[in-house]
C-alpha cells in the first residue's frame, strides 16, 4: 500500500511538512524497531518506560520507509517519507485499520469489558460461536485464537497494530467472529477506536487499576469511552450495548446512554425486575447451578456446569451477546451454555479423591475475591480456607480491601506472595495484613509452602481457594518471571495428603503379628 493511500483515508496523520521525500510503499507497520523489515511504516509512540523516537534511527538503518511519529528529528534523511500526527496511539490505530483492509467490518466484533467476568463472558461468548459455526476468533487474557489454534495471550487488549492484524487472520482464516476482551488501558491507549463493534458489553466496575486511572471516576470514563464510540458508529451496523444493572455503575452507564444515544440498541441484564435478560429461581450444587431466564416475554431453562451467582451474570452477557446481531437464537445459546469449555483459572476445581474440594480462581479484586469466596460458602463447606495475596507496583489501596473481604468471607486465611515485582514481598503483606479481620490467619511468603499448608490444615468437608492468579503459570520477581502455576502446586500438595492417607489406612488395617516365641 502507498502512503498516500493510507493518507487518503486517514484523518488523524498528515504528510510532515518538512518531508521532503515522494510518496512510498509501505509493506508492513509496527510499533517495535526491532520488527523493522525493508518497506516498513515504524510508529514512534512516546511511552512510559521509552519513547519511539529514540529509535527512529535503527528503524531506518533496517529499512523502515516511512516513520509516523509526534515530534519530526533533526536531519531527518531525505529518503524517508514522515508522518506526523498529534495522537500517535490514535493515528496508528487509524492506519492498522485502513492498512489490513477494515477487518473488523468483516467479522462479528463482540467486545466485554468490566473489572471482573470479561475472560470468562469472552470465553463463554467463544464456546457459543464454535457451537453453531465450528471455528471463531478469541483475543483475551488466557488465550488467543485467529481460527488456526489457541496460543498463550501477553495482555487483555494488544496494542492497535497487532490487534488488527489478528482480526485480519481471522477474516483470512474464514472466522465469522470474534469474542474480543477490551481492558480499560486499551480503550484509554486508543487500541480499539477504529473497530467495529456488534456488541459491548459492562459487565461491572469495582476497584482495579487506580495506580493508572487514579480514581475511579476517570476509571468509569475510561470504561465508559467504549460505549460513546458504539453510539456513534453507524446505525447500519447496528450496535448493541449489553450492561449489567445490578451494577451500580451499569446502571448509570445504561441511563446516561439513552440520555446521550437514544438511537443506541441496549439490552440488559442481572437479577433486576427491570433487567431485559432476568435470571431467577437459580439453584446451585456443587455440580451446577440451574435457573429460569426470562427475555421478550418468554421463559427458558438454563442449565450449566459453572456456579456463583456472578458466573450466572457472565452467562447471561454471553447470551445477549450472540443473540442480539442474530448470530444463535436463544435456544440454540442456551443448549450450547451446557457444554461451554472451563475457563482457565476461574473458579477451577482441581478434582482429587480426598473428601474436599479445591479451587483455583483468578481473582485479584476485593469484589472478584469476596464473590468468589461467598459462592463457595454456598456449598456448606465445613470451613473454607483462602490463599491469597496482592501484585507488587499496583493499587496499593485495595491490599487491606482484599483482606478484609477475604477474612470476612473465610474460615480462615493464608496471606502470601502473588507477583511481588519491584516491591518487598514482605511489605506488601504487612499492608494486607492491615485489613485482616479476627486471628483465624497466618502469612507465608513463600506461595508454594503457603499452598502445601493450606492443604495440611484441610480435613473432610472443607474447601480450599487458590486465590489471585488462576491461569497464569508464573510469578515476577523483579523484572524476571519465575514459573510457578498454582494448579501444580495444588494437585501436588493433594496427591501428597492422599498418599499419606492412604499409607495410614493400610497401617492402621494390616494384621498384627501378635505370636511371640
Amino acid at each position: 500500500m502507498l502512503v498516500s493511500e493510507l493518507l487518503e483515508s486517514s484523518n488523524f496523520v498528515s504528510l510532515h511538512p518538512l518531508s521532503q521525500s515522494h510518496d512510498a510503499e509501505i509493506s508492513s507497520i509496527t510499533l517495535d524497531s526491532r520488527a523493522v523489515e525493508p518497506g516498513a511504516l515504524f510508529i514512534a509512540i512516546k511511552g512510559n518506560a521509552s519513547d519511539g523516537h529514540d529509535y527512529i534511527p535503527q528503524a531506518i538503518e533496517a529499512g523502515a520507509t516511512a516513520i509516523l511519529c509526534q515530534e519530526f528529528p533533526k536531519d531527518a534523511p531525505e529518503n524517508i517519507v514522515f508522518l506526523k500526527s498529534p495522537d500517535v496511539r490514535r493515528g496508528a490505530s487509524q492506519l492498522a485499520h485502513i492498512f489490513y483492509d477494515y477487518p473488523s467490518e468483516s467479522l462479528a466484533v463482540l467486545g466485554v469489558t468490566g473489572t471482573n467476568g470479561k475472560t470468562t463472558t469472552t470465553f463463554l461468548i467463544d464456546s457459543l460461536m464454535r457451537a453453531k459455526f465450528g471455528k471463531n476468533g478469541l483475543l483475551g487474557t488466557v488465550w488467543n485464537d485467529e481460527g488456526n489454534g489457541a496460543r498463550k495471550a501477553e495482555l487483555t487488549t494488544p496494542d492497535a497494530i497487532s490487534l488488527h492484524r489478528s482480526l485480519a487472520n481471522m477474516v483470512n482464516n474464514r472466522c465469522l467472529g470474534v469474542a474480543l476482551e477490551l481492558s480499560s488501558h486499551g480503550i484509554d491507549q486508543g487500541r480499539t477506536a477504529d473497530l467495529t463493534i456488534n456488541t459491548a458489553v459492562f459487565t461491572n466496575l469495582t476497584q482495579d487499576h487506580l495506580d493508572y486511572h487514579g480514581t475511579m471516576e476517570n476509571y468509569y470514563q475510561a470504561k465508559k469511552q467504549l460505549f460513546i464510540q458504539l453510539g456513534q458508529q453507524d446505525p447500519q451496523t447496528k450496535p448493541c450495548a449489553i450492561i449489567n444493572i445490578d451494577d451500580t455503575y451499569g446502571k448509570r452507564l445504561s441511563l446516561e446512554l439513552k440520555d446521550e444515544f437514544p438511537q443506541l440498541r441496549q439490552i440488559t441484564f442481572g437479577f433486576s425486575v427491570d433487567a431485559d435478560l432476568r435470571a431467577k429461581d437459580i439453584k446451585q450444587t456443587g455440580k451446577g447451578a440451574e435457573f429460569r431466564l426470562d427475555y421478550n416475554k418468554k421463559s427458558y431453562l438454563v442449565q450449566t456446569p459453572m456456579i456463583g451467582l456472578f458466573n450466572i451474570r457472565n452467562i447471561l452477557a454471553a447470551l445477549a451477546s450472540v443473540t442480539a446481531p442474530k448470530l444463535l437464537n436463544m435456544r440454540e445459546a442456551i443448549a450450547a451454555i451446557q457444554t461451554a469449555k472451563q475457563v482457565p483459572g476461574r473458579l477451577e476445581r482441581v478434582s482429587q479423591s480426598i473428601q474436599l474440594h479445591a479451587f483455583v480462581d483468578y481473582a485479584h479484586t476485593p469484589d472478584a475475591l469476596e464473590n468468589v469466596c461467598q459462592t463457595l460458602q454456598e456449598l456448606e463447606p465445613t470451613r473454607l480456607i483462602t490463599v491469597f495475596g496482592c501484585g507488587g507496583d499496583r493499587d496499593a489501596t485495595k491490599r487491606p480491601l482484599m483482606a478484609e473481604a477475604a477474612s470476612r468471607r473465610s474460615t480462615f486465611c493464608i496471606v502470601t506472595s502473588d507477583n511481588p515485582r519491584t516491591e518487598n514481598p514482605i511489605s506488601i503483606i504487612k499492608e494486607v495484613e492491615s485489613g485482616l479481620i479476627g486471628d483465624h490467619h497466618l502469612s507465608i511468603v513463600d506461595r508454594a509452602k503457603a499452598i502445601q499448608t493450606a492443604v495440611d490444615l484441610a480435613r473432610n468437608g472443607d474447601v480450599i481457594l487458590i486465590a489471585g492468579k488462576g491461569h497464569e503459570d508464573y510469578q515476577i520477581f523483579g523484572t524476571e518471571k519465575v514459573h510457578f502455576n498454582d494448579r501444580k502446586h495444588l494437585r501436588d500438595a493433594l496427591q501428597k495428603k492422599e498418599a499419606e492417607l492412604q499409607e495410614a489406612l493400610q497401617k492402621k488395617s494390616a494384621p498384627r503379628n501378635d505370636y511371640s516365641d
